[in-house]
């Protein structure tokens, strides 16, 4: 059989061969930008071109600090062409944590989204390694050129291409060369990183569009609602054009004013996003009217959604919910609930697809004798399964090869995953990670704080949203305000909590730790 290596740049080769005139959109304020799979190949390649003229070689980093968009796109393809990893970076998180991923990945060009010049401006101040920053082209949105120090220069992104992109040879290196890295910002202190290569995100791919996962066609009509710096998009990127079909991104705004106007105006037949972004949809239909009727699957990912969310999504929408499960360290889908499954409910994720496994074990890492219906710590394996974290000197899998996801889980009779805990006590609101350590530590510091505990209560729209219980230290006064203020100063805002509950006396266990379980059965429901 012929060697045939396996690059994520013939997604969109095959696509601008096939699909020459399918569209790639991007939802702007005064109006969308579309163009085809066949020019959009050649703005990629020239941009490859543009990128190695800035000094970039094979292996080296391209930070992408961007929203969902042709633009960020063509940085994702321009970047694997031509064997250099792209970096993407989360712009909800804060300077101090983005600035230690990017001196971690070593990243020499940061590509832009335009307006956020003082967070680009911070990052480049904090980070040597930057060398050329790229302000990404947007439709409906100015250039602006951040303040950065002389030592760095900024391009726009068209003129970029206009001095310097040039057609450039793609391919000819090892389907194992390493092509995007993503950390998993907000779970447990340090950031640590996940580095994708062609080959598994080339078959992360031949697994998502399996007809039970992802099922796509040239037929439909793709929305990625789902950030692209969000673990790959849910692979949505390279998806959408292995099989031509036209690719949505919704640019900076995710309202559902924006998303209505898109799905309806573009055909949508399929979306992606965490369920408040379709709840956010649900909300504007509801108090505007309107219906979608080209919609007819939605897939929900990011967090766990109520039964009763679910229900009303379906109803309002008119759409099938795909509930799913993933991890970044997955690539990161790994479980998805089929469309004509009998058991599909918001109470479980669905079944794997070809090419990921799945066990249960108990407390020392031993498969557990029965696997279904069981509680159990649940374990991946995989060809996109991680096997040791960037720059990690040892591997994250036990001595059978498996990856331990750190969830509690149970898996039924009909083999349909259902997450039933964590194993520590992070907060998940509206798809994204909250460490509750990182803020005891923060509020830890105060004088007057004697004790304090971050907890998830229930919440409605984000599934979780995190509450700080304090006690004082004996004599003192809490001053609520100012230590909203004090984190407001050190952690991003979706990571402030929704209430500042003061207690007497803090509940201890009988280790003479803060009993967790007990302000979970008292705090941890939504207030009526």
């Amino acid at each position: 059989m012929q060697h045939y290596e396996l690059l994520l740049d013939k997604f969109l080769r095959h696509a601008a061969k096939w699909h020459p005139d399918t569209e790639v959109v991007t939802g702007g304020d005064e109006g969308s930008a579309r163009i085809g799979y066949a020019d959009l190949l050649d703005r990629c390649n020239r941009l490859s071109g543009a990128l190695l003229a800035l000094g970039l070689r094979f292996g080296d980093r391209l930070g992408t600090l961007a929203w969902n968009s042709q633009a960020h796109m063509e940085c994702w393809y321009a970047a694997l062409g031509v064997g250099l990893v792209c970096h993407t970076l989360n712009p909800r998180i804060g300077a101090p944590h983005l600035s230690e991923m990017i001196l971690k990945a070593n990243d020499r060009v940061l590509a832009v989204s335009p307006g956020q010049d003082e967070l680009v401006a911070a990052l480049v101040t904090n980070c040597p390694c930057v060398e050329h920053v790229v302000v990404l082209d947007e439709p409906g949105v100015a250039f602006s050129a951040p303040p950065v120090p002389d030592r760095v220069r900024v391009w726009r992104q068209s003129d970029l291409l206009q001095s310097h992109g040039a057609k450039t040879e793609w391919g000819g290196f090892a389907e194992t060369a390493n092509a995007g890295l993503c950390f998993t910002s907000g779970t447990t202190g340090a950031p640590k990183g996940v580095l994708y290569t062609h080959r598994s995100n080339y078959l992360h791919t031949a697994n998502i569009v399996q007809p039970d996962i992802l099922g796509l066609s040239a037929q439909d009509s793709v929305l990625a609602v789902v950030p692209m710096f969000h673990a790959n998009a849910w692979g949505l990127p390279f998806a959408a054009p292995a099989v031509g079909a036209k690719f949505v991104l919704p640019g900076r705004r995710t309202d559902g004013a924006r998303l209505a106007e898109l799905i309806n105006g573009e055909g949508v037949t399929v979306a992606a996003g965490i369920p408040t972004v379709w709840l956010g949809l649900v909300d504007h239909l509801e108090k505007h009217g309107g219906e979608l009727p080209s919609l007819k699957r939605v897939l929900l990912g990011g967090s766990s959604v109520p039964e009763a969310l679910m229900e009303r999504i379906e109803k309002r929408l008119g759409a099938v919910v795909q509930p799913s499960w993933g991890m970044t360290e997955l690539s990161p889908l790994g479980t998805v609930a089929a469309v004509n499954s009998p058991h599909r409910s918001a109470k479980n994720s669905g079944r794997p697809c070809a090419g990921v496994d799945l066990r249960l074990v108990n407390e020392t890492g031993s498969a557990l004798p029965q696997q279904r219906g069981v509680e159990g710590r649940l374990q991946v394996k995989g060809a996109s399964v991680l096997e040791r974290y960037f720059d990690a000197p040892e591997t994250a899998l036990d001595a059978e090869g498996w990856f331990n996801t750190g969830d509690l889980a149970v898996i039924d009779a009909h083999g349909n995953l259902t997450i039933t805990g964590r194993t520590k006590d992070l907060i998940k609101s509206g798809g994204e990670w909250i460490n509750p350590g990182e803020i005891e530590a923060i509020i830890g510091t105060v004088e007057s704080v004697g004790l304090a505990a971050v907890i998830a209560r229930a919440d409605a729209k984000w599934t979780e949203r995190p509450v700080l219980i304090v006690e004082a230290r004996a004599g003192q006064n809490i001053d609520q305000p100012a230590l909203m203020g004090l984190l407001e100063s050190q952690v991003p805002r979706w990571w402030l909590p929704d209430a500042i509950i003061e207690v007497e006396k803090m509940p201890l266990a009988a280790t003479g730790k803060i009993d967790r379980m007990k302000l979970r059965q008292q705090f941890g429901q939504q207030p009526t």
